[in-house]
């Protein structure tokens, strides 16, 4: 099971207006606010922005992403939307992903300022 993860961001205020957000509509807020990191999360940090100023943009076609559980397709919808309304750019729609294991895939993608790219997906089967 993971327990947090952390993701690099060239500018760390930029960065932390842009995550609150996206990840309020989903249930995360802010929680510890530490020099060069910023943790988000329901309960304790399980999001982390690391400030890597030096940092190029990502290319797109990285490989890596990171998924967040939410509870329901509006709030997939939510994500998407705060995301696109602050700057980041979608990397995949809202909606229905076919899957070969697991049915009623419904998810978003979005990347940020610096290219990360972040998946808000929820399973409407």
């Amino acid at each position: 099971m993971i327990d947090h993860v952390s993701i690099a961001v060239s500018d760390l205020s930029r960065a932390t207006r842009f995550y609150e957000a996206v990840l309020g509509p989903i249930g995360y807020d802010l929680l510890v606010v530490r020099g060069s990191t910023v943790g988000f999360g329901k309960q304790y940090p399980e999001f982390w922005l690391n400030a890597r100023p030096d940092m190029d943009p990502l290319p797109a076609n990285n490989g890596g992403h990171v998924c967040l559980r939410v509870r329901s397709t509006d709030s997939v919808d939510a994500f998407h939307s705060a995301a696109l309304a602050n700057g980041g750019t979608s990397n995949g729609a809202p909606g229905l992903r076919p899957h070969e294991r697991l049915k009623g895939y419904y998810a978003a993608f979005i990347r940020d300022h610096d290219g990360n790219r972040i998946e808000a997906v929820t399973f409407t089967a």
